[in-house]
């Protein structure tokens, strides 16, 4: 895959870092992915929170 100027815009703007850090240092790769992890599962039960609020 080709990294792109907007993928390093948003890896700048999201996580404070460039790709070529996040790429470099495995304890980097290992916060962001927990970060997108955890935003991941906030995403997720808002949805369902939200999915519960419609169907009642």
């Amino acid at each position: 895959m080709s990294y792109t100027p907007e993928m390093e815009k948003g890896m700048q703007q999201t996580h404070k870092m460039c790709y070529a850090e996040y790429e470099r240092k495995l304890e980097n790769r290992i916060a962001v992915e927990k970060r997108r992890q955890k935003e991941y599962e906030q995403c997720k039960h808002m949805v369902a929170e939200i999915d519960s609020h419609i169907h009642n």
